[in-house]
C-alpha cells in the first residue's frame, strides 16, 4: 500500500528521506491507519492526529536508545508502524496479534506498557532517573494529549521533575479532546496559550534581541543563558509549565514535519525539563474521523469509503442511560459524575436535560469519588459511572472517602469482567476481589436490563450507603423471566439434583448453556443465580451444596478474592461436605482478543465447564 512505508524497517531509514519524502510517508501511513483499522476495529481519530508528531520523534531521536513513554497509548499505532511492525499491523487487537497499546514484550521499542491515562510522566522519569543512576546517555520523550493534563498525577511528576531539573522531554499533543471535549481550568489556559498574539509577538522581539547578544566562552555563555532566561520571563507571559520548572517551547504545528523536527533538535540541547506544546487535529486527514473525532476515537470495523458504522445493538451503557435519565426526572437530588466518559457511559441525555447536575471532572477519577462523597454529605445522591479498569484508578478514595463514612453513592461499573480486544490494561476482572472487602460497599449484578432497571432503583430508594452494581461491555444479557429484583441475593434458575451451578452476571448465560448440555448427558444440574455479590447469599448456596453434593461457580472475575472463593470459604466455614470446581478468570494478565476466544483461554466456555463437570474434576 505504501512505496516508502514498506521499506521503513527502523526508525534509522527516516533519517534519509528528505522533508518532501517525510511527508508523503506520512500519507501513506494515514491510507493504512484507515484501511486497517476498518478492518479490525481500533483507535483511529487519535493516531491519525499524530502521524508528523510521531515521524517527526522517529527521525529526530534514535529509538530504540532513547526512550518514548506513550501515555495510555492508544496514540501508538504510528510509532508500531516505524518500528518493524508494518507486516504484522493487520493483526492489530487480533488474538495472537499486535497489541492496541505499547507492550514491552512485542517490541524493543516499546519503553514501557500502557493503557490508563496521566502515567506517562511518572514512568518518564522514572526512566530519567535510571539513566542518570547508570551514567547513560539517553533522551527520555514523553507523548501525551491534553486530556491527560485533567489527571492529578501529571502535576505531581511535573512538580518533581522540575523541581528537580532532570532533563526529560514532555510532548503536549493538544488537540482540544482527550475522548469527549475537554473541560477545566487546564483547557482554558491552553486556549489562552493557542490564541494569544501577544505571547508570539513578544517572543519574537525578545528572541531577536537576545540573539544578537554575543556569547564568548563557556562560563559566558552559561551566564547569557540565565540572563535570557530571566529577562524572557520578564517580557513573554510565562505558563504555569514554565512555573513548574519547564522550559516551554511552542506552540508548534502538529502537521508541520519540517517546524516539528527544528523544535525537537533544539529540545536535545536543553539538557533540562522541556516542554514542547503541539497543536494537532485529532483525525487529520479522515473527514469522517474530523468531523467526529469522538466516534472515531475507539471504533468498531467500518466502511473505510463512506465512514460509516454498522449500527450496534443497545448496549448496558445505553440502557443504565436511559434509567438514570428516569429516575431524574423523578427525583432532583439525583446527581451524575463522569470523568470524561459522558459518551462511553451512557450519560449524554443526562448531561444535555439535566446540566446543573451533571459534572465532568476529567480524567481525574480519584477526585470525582471524593467529589461524589462530599455530593452524598451535602444530601444529594451521586452517581458515578466508572469502567470497571478505570475504578481501579480511586481504590483508596472509594475504600476511604466514601465506604468508611458510609457515603450514599452509587457506582454503576461498566466493562466489568472481559473487554476484549482493548487487552490487559482494559480487563474488567478485579472489582469484585477489591470492593468485597471494603465495609458497608454492596455489589449487586444484573443478568439483564430488566434487573438493571430494578437494582438502580434499589440502590437509590432502599439503600443509604455505598452501592456497586456491575454490568459487562455490551447487550450480552440472559433472556429469562425472573422475578423482579427487590434486595434478594439470588434466585433459582433450574431446580436439580446432581450438581450446583452458581454464577453471576454475563455467567449466568454460561451457566444456563452448560446446564442444556449437562442433561443431554443425563444430569440433573440446578442453576443459582447470585443477584448480590456482597453481601453473598449464604443459605442459598448452603443450601445448593446440600443438596446437589457438589457444586461449580462461574465468574468473570478473577480467581483469587472473587465469588467462587468466597463460596468455598463459606461451605468450608459451615462445615458442608460437598465437592466444588471454580470457574473463574486465572490470576494472570490476559491478553487481547474476542470476547469468545478470552472466554476459552480462561476456560469460561460451555465446552470446558461440561468437560470439567462430566470428568468430576475437583470433585472430593
Amino acid at each position: 500500500m505504501g512505496r516508502l512505508l514498506e521499506g521503513i524497517k527502523s526508525p534509522e531509514d527516516l533519517k534519509k528521506l528528505n522533508i518532501a519524502e517525510l511527508n508523503e510517508l506520512c500519507s501513506e501511513i494515514r491510507a493504512v491507519l484507515i484501511d486497517s483499522v476498518s478492518k479490525t476495529g481500533g483507535h483511529l481519530a487519535s493516531n491519525l492526529g499524530v502521524v508528523e508528531l510521531t515521524t517527526a520523534i522517529h527521525t529526530v531521536f534514535n529509538m530504540p536508545h532513547d526512550k518514548i513513554v506513550f501515555d495510555v497509548g492508544h496514540q501508538s499505532y504510528v510509532h508500531k508502524l516505524l518500528t518493524g511492525r508494518y507486516d504484522k499491523f493487520p493483526t492489530l487487537r487480533q488474538y495472537g496479534g499486535l497489541s492496541g497499546f505499547p507492550k514491552r514484550a512485542e517490541s524493543e521499542y516499546d519503553s514501557f506498557d500502557t493503557g490508563h491515562s496521566s502515567t506517562s510522566i511518572s514512568a518518564a522519569l522514572g526512566l530519567a532517573r535510571a539513566r542518570d543512576l547508570r551514567g547513560g546517555d539517553y533522551n527520555v520523550v514523553a507523548l501525551f494529549g491534553d486530556g491527560a493534563l485533567t489527571g492529578g498525577m501529571m502535576y505531581e511528576a511535573m512538580n518533581d521533575a522540575g523541581h528537580a531539573k532532570t532533563p526529560l522531554i514532555l510532548i503536549l499533543n493538544d488537540n482540544n479532546m482527550s475522548i469527549a471535549k475537554n473541560v477545566g481550568a487546564v483547557s482554558r489556559h491552553l486556549r489562552r496559550l493557542r490564541v494569544s498574539p501577544h505571547y508570539f509577538k513578544s517572543k519574537e522581539i525578545v528572541e531577536d534581541i537576545l540573539n544578537h547578544i554575543p556569547v564568548a566562552g563557556r562560563g559566558i555563555a552559561l551566564g547569557i543563558r540565565k540572563i535570557k532566561r530571566k529577562i524572557r520571563r520578564l517580557v513573554i507571559p510565562t505558563t504555569m509549565f514554565d512555573d513548574l520548572g519547564f522550559t516551554y517551547m511552542g506552540p508548534v504545528n502538529g502537521h508541520d514535519i519540517e517546524a516539528l523536527i527544528a523544535c525537537l533538535k533544539y529540545s536535545k540541547l536543553e539538557k533540562r525539563p522541556v516542554l514542547i506544546h503541539v497543536m494537532t487535529k485529532k483525525g487529520k486527514g479522515y473527514l469522517p474521523a474530523e468531523n467526529n473525532p469522538e466516534k472515531f476515537h475507539g471504533v468498531s470495523a467500518f466502511d473505510a469509503k463512506t465512514g460509516d458504522i454498522p449500527v450496534s445493538r443497545k448496549s448496558y451503557s445505553d440502557k443504565f442511560g436511559e434509567i438514570l435519565l428516569r429516575l431524574a426526572e423523578e427525583n432532583d437530588k439525583i446527581a451524575a459524575v463522569t470523568g470524561a466518559m459522558p459518551s462511553g457511559t451512557g450519560l449524554e441525555a443526562f448531561a444535555a436535560k439535566f446540566p446543573k447536575r451533571f459534572f465532568d471532572v476529567g480524567i481525574a477519577e480519584q477526585h470525582g469519588v471524593t467529589m461524589s462523597a462530599g455530593l452524598a454529605a451535602g444530601g444529594y445522591i451521586p452517581v458515578i459511572p466508572l469502567y470497571s479498569s478505570f475504578m481501579q484508578r480511586a481504590y483508596d478514595q472509594v475504600l476511604h472517602d466514601v465506604c468508611l463514612q458510609n457515603l450514599h453513592v452509587i457506582f454503576p461499573i461498566d466493562r466489568a469482567g472481559l473487554v476484549g480486544r482493548d487487552g490487559e490494561t482494559h480487563q474488567g476482572i478485579y472489582d469484585v476481589s477489591f470492593l468485597s472487602h471494603m465495609p458497608n460497599m454492596r455489589i449487586l449484578s444484573p443478568v439483564n436490563y430488566k434487573q438493571l432497571d430494578e437494582m438502580m432503583e434499589y440502590a437509590i430508594y432502599k439503600c443509604s450507603g455505598p452501592v456497586a452494581i456491575r454490568y459487562p461491555r455490551g447487550s450480552d444479557e440472559l433472556a429469562a423471566k425472573l422475578e423482579a429484583f427487590d434486595g434478594q441475593g439470588s434466585l433459582t434458575l433450574r431446580q436439580g439434583s446432581d450438581v450446583g451451578i452458581i454464577a453471576s452476571g454475563r455467567m449466568s448465560i454460561r451457566a444456563a448453556e452448560a446446564a442444556d448440555k449437562l442433561e443431554e448427558s443425563g444430569l440433573k444440574p440446578e442453576i443459582l443465580i447470585l443477584t448480590s455479590l456482597k453481601p453473598i447469599d449464604e443459605a442459598a448456596i448452603i443450601a445448593v451444596a446440600k443438596k446437589t453434593g457438589y457444586v461449580i461457580t462461574i465468574e468473570d472475575n478473577v480467581k483469587p478474592g472473587g465469588m467462587g472463593e468466597a463460596a468455598a470459604a463459606l461451605l468450608e466455614e459451615h462445615g458442608v461436605r460437598c465437592g466444588i470446581k471454580i470457574f473463574a478468570v486465572p490470576d494472570m494478565p490476559i491478553p487481547h482478543g474476542s470476547i469468545a476466544e478470552l472466554d476459552r483461554l480462561c476456560g469460561l466456555d460451555t465446552e470446558h465447564i461440561v468437560k470439567e463437570v462430566l470428568n468430576g474434576k475437583g470433585k472430593t
